[in-house]
Order: structure tokens, then sequence, then C-alpha cells
């Protein structure tokens, strides 16, 4: 008899299932065909929804809980996650900034802020950590990363000499960027911003176009915020001498992503290759025989800093096999094949609606994991 091992590393199934449930479900089909086999579980993230949770459960670290200013300027209850010791802070924008916080009928990316996120990294300096993950993904806001910095002390001033409201509709009023009174605490703090996406500030790619109209934005909308960031960033590019219009990545998040970099040196990184750095995913992968991974959809998009990617791409280097499960398979999958995937199943079991796909995303998951087990002893009957 030959003693399986397995490296589940699978990413949430959105609205369904959590990375770590996704991966227990996994391990519960395995154990069906294989019930000495051993399992190592590794619940991932790309820097969006389910990045605390992920190097938490990896990391052993512990959840701060902290009322901080929601992307409407009302009081939200927001998280991050401290780990390594006190040394490292792991902040989703989302848990205060997101766009999950805004009722559909509500959004309008005109008057949302980032403040709220800039008071999650004033509690983690209060922490006195030397290092800050910032996973940008999933944000409601297009105000240039203003009401962030607003938070730590910067000032962006009107010719009046008043202080802006959040937003970004306001900000083709802005005179002047004051950086006084920033919290001086930020120099001596390493910020690494989890992002997936390499669109620039401005332009037919930027924030706004792209992603402004998910975040509630009309066409009208579209071009006043476009106008605005591109006044923000010329009066970054003045007083910081720093670029950031057409920066790859800037654009992510309304333009927290090239915020964080002109204002606190942040290094734009994917969130994948951050997570999997973080969790030394590449020893694991040494270890087992095959890697499962999955999230809610997987399709030729998947490649470009996706999870089951990243996974895929350690693997493949080792030449182990990697096994893939999402809720939704694409059409044009085929490039994955190339890429270090050794196959792709789509989990749904039954014609059936959205909710209850959604709804039974764990015991589907498990009973697709069983399939492919069996399967697999099938073939290999030595594995019995």
């Amino acid at each position: 008899m030959m003693f399986m091992k397995f490296l589940l590393a699978p990413d949430s199934f959105k609205e369904s299932m959590t990375a770590k449930k996704a991966a227990y479900a996994m391990e519960n089909g395995i154990k069906r065909s294989f019930p000495d086999a051993e399992c190592i579980v590794t619940p991932l993230a790309d820097g969006g929804e389910g990045t605390v949770e992920a190097l938490m459960n990896m990391l052993d670290g512990k959840l701060v809980q902290v009322e901080v200013a929601g992307p409407l300027g009302n009081k939200v209850m927001a998280e991050f996650g401290i780990i390594d010791n006190g040394e490292l802070a792991v902040i989703e924008m989302a848990s205060a900034s997101g766009l999950a916080l805004i009722a559909p009928e509500d959004r309008n990316p005109l008057i949302t802020t980032t403040f709220g996120t800039g008071q999650l990294i004033k509690q983690a300096l209060d922490l006195g950590v030397k290092r800050i993950i910032i996973g940008i993904g999933g944000s409601a806001t297009n105000d240039g990363g203003v009401g962030m910095l607003q938070a730590l002390g910067v000032r962006f001033i009107d010719q009046e000499g008043e202080e802006l409201p959040y937003g970004g509709g306001s900000l083709d009023r802005l005179y002047k960027i004051d950086r006084s009174g920033m919290d001086p605490r930020v120099e001596q703090v390493q910020f690494d911003i989890a992002c997936d996406v390499t669109n620039p500030l401005i332009g037919d790619t930027g924030a706004s176009v792209i992603f402004g109209p998910q975040k509630g934005a009309t066409p009208k909308m579209v071009e006043l915020l476009d106008r605005n960031l591109a006044h923000l960033a010329q009066l970054i590019k003045l007083e910081l001498k720093t670029d950031i219009a057409y920066m790859p990545g800037a654009g992510a998040a309304g333009g927290l992503g090239g915020a964080l970099h002109a204002f606190l040196n942040g290094r734009l990184k994917k969130g994948i290759e951050l997570i999997l750095e973080s969790n030394g995913i590449e020893e694991k992968i040494k270890q087992v025989d095959f890697v499962f991974t999955g999230e809610g959809s997987i399709d030729r998009q998947t490649m470009f800093g996706k999870t089951p990617y990243g996974v895929a791409s350690i693997a493949h280097k080792y030449n182990v096999p990697v096994i893939a499960f999402a809720g939704k398979v694409g059409d044009d999958i085929e490039p994955l094949y190339e890429k270090g995937f050794t196959a792709i199943f789509g989990i749904v079991q039954e014609a059936t609606s959205l909710e209850e796909a959604l709804k039974n995303g764990e015991e589907n998951l498990t009973k697709t994991v069983e399939s492919v087990c069996r399967l697999m002893k099938g073939v290999s009957p030595a594995l019995l």
C-alpha cells in the first residue's frame, strides 16, 4: 500500500465557502477514497477577500477588531491580523472600505472614502508593527487613496484652505497637499501591497473607466472621476516627484495602490506572490504527491495572478501534478494546461439555480474530489 500525501491549497469560492472550508471539503473527499492519506491544509487568497484569514490560519496570528469609518463615513466594525510575533500586520482594505459594505442602491464613488483603511493602518502602527501587508481588492472607492492619507494626517486642501470632503468627486478642487502632519511612523514600516490588477490610475484602462461602473458610477461620473484622478496625479508628481498616472497597479482600489506607493513607499506585488512567500508553500509542494487547488471560477483570466495559477506555477517546477476544482469552468482553459495544471474539474453536480449551487458548494466539492480520487485508484491499483 502506498500512503498518499496531498497539499490542499484553494482560494475561497466566493459567496459559497471560504478557502478554509473549501480545503476541508477537499480533505473529506480524499479521505473517502484514501483514508490513510496525509493532507496538508493550506487555505490561500490572492490579496482580496480571505487574505487575513489565509495568513492567520497558517501563521498562528490574532485578530484585532476596531471601529472605523466605512466607505460612506458611517461606523463599521473592521478587523486585521497581527502575526509573526507582532511584527507583521495584515489588512484587507475591503474590511473597512469594501463594496460589500454598501447596498447596491447606495453605491456612489463620488463620495465613498478609504478613510477607514487609513484608520486600520494607524491602529497597526499603534501596535508597533514593522511591516504591513495590505490587500486592496474589493473596494467601494475611487478617491485615489486620499481618505486613507487623511486618516494618517495628510491634508488635501482647496483654494480656500479648507479640507476636501470624502470621495473622488471633490478632487477637482484640490489645490495643495500638506504632508507636514503625516504620521511619522509610516517611514519606519515596510508596506507591501497585495494587488492582482495592473491597471494604471487614469485613462481607458484606469481605475474610473474599468472599475467605476461596478462601484455605482454612471458614464458621466466616470468621466469626472477620471479627470479628478488625473488632477490628483498631477499634484502628486509636482509635490512628491512621483508619477503614478500610468504606473501599473496604481489604479487598484480606485487609486489606493498609487497612493500607497507614492506616499508610503509601498511595494506593489501580486497578492498571490505575497501570500505564497509568507506561507512557505514551495517547501510544502516539494513534499507531496498531488496538489489540489481551486476557486469559484477558473478560466483564461486565472493565469493573471489568481491563486490556482500561482500554486500551479510552483508545482510545475517540481513536476507535481495539480488538479483544480471550480464552481464554474470557462470555455477557454486550454492555455492553463501548459502552465502547470494537470486537470480542471467543475463541481456542480446537476443543472440547478445559482443560489442552490452556492448553497451546496461544500458538498459538491467533496463529492467531486472523491470521484477524482476514485479515478486515481482505478488507474493506479497500487494506490489502494
